[in-house]
């Protein structure tokens, strides 16, 4: 018996993993056959197996595949690095959930509070805090108009000399229309403002707390926030919309928690292979602080779906800046993490994307169908 079942996982792991790399290849080359895609990188980890694929050129025009040593933007999957930071600081009693965020801030600030409900720790989390998008709230009108070729060049403007005092300035003069926990309203706001609590309870600053722990954690050793002058020339040329000429990287936020972390597609798989570990942080990363109805919930910044046949329950985030648009998808019924990332940004961009990956889940769970169907044989 035990060598009929040692034969049957030779077979199952021979044909579930033959050929993946060539179906990934496709995969992006059908991905940047997109309008206006003129890259992609695909990073997939797949029952411990790892693939990178780079396709296209990086310039319009001009030859030039992304490698692994190009630094990409990843825009708000920033987020789950933050969120993951935060679920540490729960684990190590550093903070609570249901932590005042008042008691992180200086100064008075009655406003973040509904008829008595204080905006808390997992209102953060979960985007139900009641925050705006960004601060300051003008960047929220440049950014309604999204594919306008201004976009980039407003936001430059707005972020030019906005720092963390400027963001805390800010913060006073939020208004709270309701009792937060009540509605999902996406808040990169929020985001900033947990680097900051972060950096209160740990008294160190948010890139290096992020740095260290996924160097220790991880073996993450190249995701940044703020570039070397020897690491800019490696940032991916990116475009905007549907505008020909390259545009200019997303700009500074006051702590870049939310939208300015750059990696290496190489870094992203570790990433993924982090997750799908799933030690004691990414458990409780992943645990959904509020769920919306029987298929949605929120985990710590992390998009939870249910109900999907093929995928079953996984772990999704969307990242976006002015030029670069990627995915993040956590697949635990295949022991699968995906990473997609493209260097242009548009408003079909994350649609092409999600038909990728689908088609990818597609492949892989038509494979395991395959495995499963030889190994009862």
């Amino acid at each position: 018996m035990s060598a009929a079942l040692i034969a049957a996982g030779c077979v199952s792991e021979k044909v579930a993993t033959k050929d993946l790399g060539a179906d990934i290849d496709e995969v992006a080359a059908t991905l940047i056959q997109q309008p206006l895609l003129h890259s992609a990188s695909i990073g997939v980890v797949y029952r411990g197996k790892e693939f990178i694929r780079h396709r296209g050129d990086m310039e319009s025009g001009k030859p030039g595949l992304p490698t692994d040593a190009t630094l990409y933007e990843i825009g708000s999957l920033s987020k789950t690095l933050a969120g993951t930071l935060m679920a540490n600081a729960v684990l190590e009693h550093k903070v609570s959930l249901d932590d005042d965020v008042r008691q992180y801030l200086q100064g008075n600030y009655p406003n973040l509070q509904y008829q008595g409900e204080p905006i808390r720790i997992r209102h953060l989390l979960s985007h139900t805090s009641g925050l705006p998008n960004m601060l300051p709230e003008r960047a929220n009108t440049v950014l309604a108009d999204f594919t306008d070729h201004r976009t980039p060049g407003e936001l430059n403007a707005i972020y030019a000399h906005y720092g963390k005092a400027d963001f805390l300035k800010d913060l006073h003069a939020v208004e709270m229309g309701q009792a937060p926990g009540k509605d999902y309203a996406y808040s990169s706001a929020g985001t900033e403002l947990v680097a900051h609590i972060l950096e209160t309870v740990y008294t160190s600053d948010y890139e290096s707390l992020l740095r260290r722990f996924f160097g220790d954690s991880a073996a993450m050793t190249g995701p940044r926030i703020r570039l070397s002058d020897a690491e800019v020339p490696l940032l991916a040329v990116g475009y905007h919309s549907d505008n020909p000429a390259p545009t200019t990287p997303m700009p500074q936020l006051p702590w870049g928690a939310s939208g300015n972390v750059k990696a290496t597609v190489p870094e992203m798989v570790k990433y993924l292979r982090f997750q799908l570990a799933n030690g004691p942080v990414i458990k409780e990363s992943h645990r959904p602080l509020v769920k919306f109805d029987s298929e949605f919930s929120i985990g710590y910044f992390w998009n939870i779906v249910a109900g999907d046949r093929l995928k079953g329950v996984y772990y999704a985030h969307h990242g976006g800046v002015p030029r670069s648009q990627c995915y993040i998808y956590i697949v635990p019924k295949y022991d699968l993490g995906i990473f997609v990332i493209t260097n242009q940004s548009g408003d079909q961009t994350a649609r092409a994307m999600e038909t990728a990956i689908d088609t990818l889940v597609e492949k892989i769970a038509a494979r395991e169908a395959i495995a499963g169907a030889e190994a009862s044989r």
